[in-house]
């Protein structure tokens, strides 16, 4: 069942995305009308109308706040995902080749010892044939731990400036929302 799902993961992603995208365009869409709505200045304009389209204006004025913040924090899940999806498959071909290479250095070894054993000339050349073939084994897989090693460092430290970012933003969010309810709330002292 598991599989199933994350076999069409990324459909469910594109069909939830695009539900995202439509419900922040409606929300600007509603936003310019009652906007324009109001800009207009009717005469005919009764109170009780007046306070119903300012109310139409914030229902849609939040509702663009609201599906523009979960699509932002849509993308960011969605990227931490893939990094995290990344970094474990950098891990497991790390844990791989790493494997390999102790396997490729007990060969060797066990190369290394037969060949002391042996005295016959085409049992030496035939080893040393071998010992080599393993050794250059040994030098690629070293070479590609230490690409993976890299990857994976790579990969944490933008793992980690991603993390850092969202905080950041998350903090600068609060400081808006502060300076935003302090406005709000001075003009209701002034009166």
């Amino acid at each position: 069942m598991f599989n199933a799902i994350t076999s069409y993961a990324n459909y469910y992603f594109m069909v939830f995305m695009l539900i995202l995208v439509i419900l922040f365009v409606d929300a600007i869409r509603d936003v310019k009308h009652y906007s324009h709505a109001l800009s207009l200045e009717d005469n005919k304009m009764t109170p009780n109308t007046e306070t119903s389209l300012h109310m139409k204006l914030f229902r849609a004025q939040r509702n663009l706040y609201i599906a523009g913040f979960a699509l932002f924090l849509f993308l960011v899940l969605r990227r931490l995902v893939v990094l995290i999806n990344c970094q474990a498959t950098l891990v497991a071909d790390c844990e791989a080749s790493r494997k390999q290479a102790e396997s490729a250095s007990a060969a060797a070894k066990k190369f290394m010892e037969d060949q002391d054993n042996k005295t016959n000339e085409a049992g030496i050349a035939r080893s040393t044939k071998e010992l080599e073939q393993a050794k250059a084994e040994i030098n690629r897989l070293k070479e590609k731990l230490a690409h993976s090693l890299t990857d994976l460092e790579a990969m944490k430290q933008q793992s980690e400036s991603t993390s850092r970012e969202y905080d950041r933003l998350l903090k600068e969010h609060a400081k808006l929302q502060e300076q935003a309810e302090g406005k709000s709330s001075d003009p209701k002292k002034e009166l």
